[in-house]
């Protein structure tokens, strides 16, 4: 496994919708390796693998510690419902975040790194998590879908805040 450099904007390969995995080898196993790799040391709770360099339709997502990571090939929506507002970041635009609007549940259909399909419903913030890296498969940014944008400062405070309620 190796880290590789996370591809920041701009970058023709971020806005470029990506092709299909048609090979499951182990080229594709080192590049799904490298990707979580690279994703956990830039603290980050996602990645798709045009943010590497790599033009393929193949993602990550992994933020509950303990759990494995989602990979998600050639992933679908298959099923979408609600709207919710959160506040996003990503890899390839550091130090930016904004107010997206989501579904706030789906169902996706994807495949395993052995080319299975399999289904995953995902509500919140984990919903949250696969769409925005499902975008980046089709050459959308999540700066086209913020609504209004957060500065640090407004971010810092927003974490500070949920961590007080927390511990009440």
């Amino acid at each position: 496994m190796a880290i590789r450099e996370i591809v920041k904007h701009p970058n023709e390969v971020l806005e470029t919708p990506c092709k299909t995995v048609t090979e499951f080898d182990r080229e594709l196993a080192d590049l799904l390796d490298d990707m979580h790799e690279t994703m956990i040391e830039a603290d980050g709770v996602g990645i798709a693998a045009p943010q590497v360099g790599v033009s393929l339709r193949v993602a990550i997502v992994d933020f509950q510690e303990g759990q494995e990571p989602i990979e998600m090939i050639n992933p679908e929506l298959a099923l979408f419902e609600g709207k919710e507002t959160d506040i996003e970041g990503c890899l390839s635009f550091p130090g930016i975040f904004g107010e997206v609007e989501r579904h706030g549940r789906i169902k996706i259909k994807a495949q395993e790194r052995d080319g299975s399909w399999y289904e995953l419903e995902a509500e919140g913030y984990e919903a949250r998590a696969i769409l925005h890296e499902m975008d980046h498969l089709d050459g959308v940014l999540f700066t086209s879908k913020i609504e209004k944008y957060v500065s640090q400062e407004e971010l810092d405070e927003l974490i500070r805040q949920q961590e007080e309620e927390d511990v009440l």
